[in-house]
């Protein structure tokens, strides 16, 4: 992602280092054993996927500046969300594949979208602006 789609932040690396960092916990908790995850009741892992695709999607919003590299991450996180399935059936023993997670998760992204419509789509930016004349 070249470094004129991003927000003029102060610690730009920072903040998206940290938004990989996200992904990866997401992805991780994803790929957890059953055994290791609380048991929610029925639907409610679907509200989970979702809200977590959300906040991913709002980190991304607070990051990227170009409706094109905004699309380009929403694009990725839809990716990112099916891959996990995949993933799940093919590296966890009692984990299985859901396509409707993978709704659910899509579904975060394009609620998360929205908020670039909105005055908290630059909350990062107006708490941690670039310094004139440095980073």
């Amino acid at each position: 992602m070249s470094s004129g789609a991003l927000k003029p932040l102060r610690w730009p690396a920072l903040w998206v280092g940290l938004w990989g960092l996200a992904m990866a916990v997401v992805v991780t908790t994803c790929l957890l054993p059953g055994d290791d995850i609380p048991r929610v009741a029925e639907g409610v892992d679907k509200i989970e996927h979702a809200g977590s695709f959300f906040v991913l999607m709002v980190c991304a919003v607070q990051l990227f500046a170009t409706r094109r590299a905004l699309l380009r991450a929403a694009a990725w996180l839809v990716v990112l969300g099916v891959l996990i399935e995949f993933m799940q059936g093919w590296f966890t023993a009692d984990r299985t594949p859901d396509p409707m997670d993978a709704l659910a998760d899509s579904t975060g992204v394009l609620l998360g979208l929205a908020i670039a419509r909105t005055r908290a789509s630059n909350l990062l930016l107006r708490w941690f602006p670039r310094k004139p004349g440095g980073t």
